[in-house]
């Protein structure tokens, strides 16, 4: 639910001008795949590997997070 709020946060600051903070709206997606993803294989179709793809989800949406914040700190003022 928070990263769909990111992504929204994300279509403002490119909107904005902001085109560094594309990069974590790719890494929100990527998130949203890997974590959600893998969950929802793992509890749907029983394989259990898939448990290990979701901790790679977590790192892209921390990477995310920050790619946010790094995006809006990128010189540029509104």
């Amino acid at each position: 639910m928070y990263h769909a709020l990111a992504l929204l946060a994300v279509a403002w600051q490119v909107d904005r001008g902001h085109a560094r903070a594309a990069a974590a709206g790719w890494l929100f997606l990527a998130g949203i795949l890997l974590f959600s993803g893998s969950l929802y294989v793992l509890t749907l179709g029983g394989i259990r590997w898939m448990g290990a793809v979701t901790p790679l989800g977590g790192v892209a949406f921390i990477a995310g997070w920050l790619a946010l914040a790094l995006g809006r700190t990128d010189g540029q003022t509104d």
